[in-house]
């Protein structure tokens, strides 16, 4: 049997190296991006144990001041990406409380008193996702703007609309574009009422169970912004993984709007469809076929809204047979959760792009009328007649080869109610994109002013 070896020393204790790089994991990949908000999260703790009504207190309102000025610090640099996470440091957690004690000695050591790295990686999970959530709320609105700026100046361009792929009734591009955008603004109801839900402060409740210091949990969650406390420490563990499974499920519906928006576009950008096109350089080239600029970009927001919605589920069945407490296995849902928002947020911005791009052909939309394309409006012209629907519709399927194209912009002028072609609500969409703009600006503002007052530096501040 080979002898034991003695591993690296960390601060808690000495571990085998195999174990240690196993149970790292990724961490020292994903860690970083947490810097930040774990430099915030523990001048919070910090701030709020040198009021806590102790004695001897276990930090002097200077001192406290003192750890909060080199959390700033670390926080610029971990800005300027110069934050390194050794092997021997597990996680950005004790990198940073190593960083603390090298600069301060034994007020370093004091930092981790009345918390555990459970609720730690919790509230620094939680400020991640706030400021990240806001991000992509913000671009999807963008998104959705840019697509009703389209439906708006081509509102009459007729299009042929379609079910099952095959021409159907009479539409728009303004109900095609706009009926994307809906999509999008009915995505970001989903990112608030996620972001709602995550917007409660776990810290305090340690390893699950609370400490037995008088410590004020009010405090650290107004201190960082957020909106309440989650009151049960039990819970407020208990609830990760469950969390990140519903942001991933508000991403993967951003995702799926995505995913058909881009399906439409390779379609209706076929050379036999020939109704939109994209500036060359939107596309990439075959390296065999000199002809070929392929849609790249589309098929590729396809292929990864699968991959969103597929982390959800990873994450959900990490999640589901754990018993109460933290256990290792929340470890893994920290990867699943950051590549979701950046695949979304990634996705959104390339689309935004590639969409303003877009042109439109009337003439190539409108060559896609045919007769049978206005059986429909045929059958209801008889009903206004007087005839019953079923009579009309069994008239006009027995005379099909009759009819005649109609025109396309009659047609779309004929339907005026609600969300049809000729009844669009230009000022609604507007509203609602200002809205979820609002309140974008209204939480950011806040959740800046906050930290700012926190940290005693502009937040964000400059890199």
């Amino acid at each position: 049997m080979a002898p034991a070896q003695r591993g690296r020393q960390t601060t808690v204790g000495r571990i085998s190296d195999e174990v240690l790089a196993f149970t790292t994991g990724r961490d020292l990949e994903l860690d970083p991006r947490l810097a930040e908000v774990d430099c915030i999260g523990t001048a919070a703790h910090v701030m709020m144990l040198s009021r806590m009504p102790v004695r001897p207190p276990i930090f002097r309102p200077g001192d406290a001041r003192r750890v909060i000025r080199v959390l700033g610090e670390i926080l610029l640099q971990a800005r300027r990406k110069g934050f390194v996470i050794a092997l021997e440091d597990q996680d950005v957690h004790l990198a940073v409380e190593r960083l603390l004690t090298a600069r301060l000695g034994d007020l370093g050591k004091k930092v981790h008193t009345g918390r555990s790295r459970n609720d730690q990686v919790a509230t620094d999970l939680r400020l991640f996702a706030k400021i990240e959530l806001l991000e992509a709320m913000d671009e999807t609105l963008e998104l959705a703007e840019v697509l009703l700026a389209c439906a708006r100046t081509h509102a009459w361009v007729p299009m042929v609309g379609r079910t099952h792929l095959q021409p159907a009734m009479p539409s728009s591009v303004g109900l095609w574009a706009s009926a994307q955008a809906e999509s999008l603004l009915d995505d970001v109801i989903h990112l608030i009422d996620v972001y709602q839900l995550n917007d409660q402060c776990p810290l305090g409740a340690a390893a699950s169970y609370g400490v037995p210091l008088p410590i004020d949990r009010e405090l650290t969650s107004q201190l960082l912004g957020f909106s309440r406390p989650i009151h049960n420490v039990l819970y407020a563990i208990n609830v990760r993984g469950k969390l990140e499974t519903a942001i991933l499920g508000a991403l993967g519906q951003v995702m799926l709007s995505l995913a058909r928006l881009a399906q439409d576009l390779i379609l209706y950008s076929l050379p036999e469809f020939g109704c939109f096109s994209f500036p060359p350089e939107y596309g990439t080239g075959s390296s065999i076929m000199p002809q070929k600029n392929n849609p790249d970009v589309l098929e590729l927001i396809r292929a990864r809204s699968a991959t969103v919605l597929s982390l959800q589920m990873n994450v959900a069945e990490i999640a589901r047979s754990l018993p109460s407490g933290y256990n290792r296995d929340l470890q893994e849902t920290k990867g699943p959760l950051f590549d979701g928002l950046a695949i979304t947020r990634a996705s959104v911005r390339i689309m935004t792009l590639l969409t303003r791009g877009v042109t439109v052909h009337p003439e190539r939309l409108k060559a896609g009328f045919t007769p049978g394309v206005f059986a429909t409006d045929r059958a209801l012209e008889l009903v206004a007649s007087g005839m019953p629907f079923r009579e009309a519709y069994q008239q006009v399927k027995e005379r099909l080869g009759e009819l005649e194209t109609s025109d396309p912009a009659a047609a779309l002028a004929a339907k005026t109610h609600l969300g049809a072609p000729a009844g669009l609500d230009w000022e609604g969409y507007a509203e609602r994109v200002q809205a979820g703009r609002d309140f974008v600006q209204a939480e950011r503002l806040e959740f800046h002013e906050a930290i700012s007052q926190l940290m005693g530096l502009p937040y964000p501040p400059a890199n």
